[in-house]
């Protein structure tokens, strides 16, 4: 009797530590979706990793050296701690370009124009041949690797999803797969939040969102009063598991979100 009631307890024991760890992702999940940050101005950095650690799960995050709340850049030895501690955790990195380099359209011979947003030649449209565009990518590898001792994956995302086939075929000879993000996994932080409040986008990702979808946010946006997170983050996280969503990590080998953009 004495044998049967100590197997008991420590059924007991055994099952609530399941429910103790509640947060962590279960083996029944059964779809898939692949969370990612980039950059931004930081402001929500912190908060970020907090929910992602609490929650148990990993994410993929695209560096540029863009300017923070703080005045600093992301890509700072001011930041080297907080990449470190990420890196350390098993998330993955990708390059966002150094400068946060936006495309602006097509120029002639296979090359493009290019408007960065910061560093030396900020606000200017410049003609970026292949080398160009892929010494703005290897630049974020880097300096990741000068703060982490951990290299990039091979992926990158355009700055504001905006691409064509030719910077696309850029990113590709440089070695890069570009990854963008599905419809419904533009999670609109950077949205006006009168218009767009942090409510209704919780209830519109949560529903929305579908297996093998890439979602697509900030680590901290300069044009929403509300702030996104946490106000929508870990709730959405706790929403996606319970409808038996698992969170992965790219690369993947599914390709079916990993091409679409705004």
């Amino acid at each position: 009797m004495k044998h049967n009631t100590i197997i008991h307890l420590a059924a007991v024991l055994l099952l609530g530590c399941f429910s103790l760890n509640g947060n962590a992702q279960t083996a029944s999940c059964n779809k898939t979706v692949y969370l990612t940050f980039d950059t931004g101005n930081m402001s929500v950095a912190n908060t970020v990793a907090e929910i992602l650690k609490r929650q148990d799960i990993k994410a993929t995050f695209f560096l540029a050296n863009e300017k923070t709340y703080r005045g600093d850049f992301a890509l700072d030895e001011t930041w080297k701690p907080f990449w470190q501690e990420l890196a350390k955790e098993g998330h993955h990195f990708g390059s966002h370009t150094y400068d946060h380099t936006y495309f602006v359209k097509d120029g002639p011979k296979g090359q493009v124009f290019e408007k960065p947003q910061f560093g030396s030649k900020a606000g200017e449209t410049i003609l970026y041949n292949e080398a160009a565009m892929c010494k703005e990518m290897y630049r974020v590898d880097q300096r990741f690797q000068e703060m982490t001792n951990q290299t990039l994956q091979k992926i990158w995302r355009a700055p504001g999803g905006k691409t064509s086939p030719t910077l696309i075929r850029m990113g590709d000879m440089c070695g890069y797969q570009h990854i963008g993000w599905a419809p419904a996994g533009f999670l609109g932080d950077e949205l006006n939040s009168d218009k767009h409040p942090n409510k209704l986008l919780l209830e519109k990702a949560s529903r929305d969102i579908k297996d093998g979808d890439i979602t697509m946010a900030h680590l901290g946006i300069w044009s929403r009063k509300d702030p996104w997170a946490p106000a929508v983050l870990e709730q959405l996280i706790v929403n996606l598991k319970q409808r038996g969503f698992c969170f992965g990590l790219l690369p993947t080998t599914h390709k079916n979100s990993a091409d679409q953009s705004k």
